[in-house]
């Protein structure tokens, strides 16, 4: 399955209509996970607040985002770390109910960090 097949098989209306839920899972969640990434991880050019990640996925679902954008805003992040935070991201979403919507928007969070880890390694210096 290419990154578009996954994308394109994303339930965008069931998103759309959980975007609620949604920002309070991210509002709730993405602090800790944010001093996490300074903390364990060493990233200096965190976010303060989860305001960004939140509206970038409120405008990804209404094709206001492109993904093009989210690479750039991530690519100064060495591809390790990224790799290693996306399952604590993903996790974010584990108490989430109704399960279809917990797994919707799990793979939802996992398709746009793997467009992100894929640019990681594309972008990094060849170690040959």
């Amino acid at each position: 399955m290419t990154i578009n097949q996954l994308l394109g098989s994303l339930d965008t209306a069931l998103l759309k209509e959980t975007l609620p839920t949604a920002g309070a899972v991210l509002a709730q969640k993405l602090p800790p996970f944010y001093d996490w990434l300074q903390t364990e991880l060493g990233l200096k050019n965190v976010p303060d607040s989860p305001d960004h990640a939140t509206k970038w996925v409120v405008g990804f679902l209404k094709n206001q985002d492109s993904l093009t954008r989210l690479v750039e805003l991530h690519k100064s992040i060495p591809s390790k770390a990224l790799e290693r935070s996306i399952p604590r991201l993903v996790s974010a979403f584990d108490e989430v109910e109704p399960t279809a919507v917990k797994e919707e928007w799990e793979k939802a969070i996992a398709a746009l960090c793997l467009v992100l880890a894929v640019a990681a390694r594309e972008n990094q210096p060849s170690a040959t």
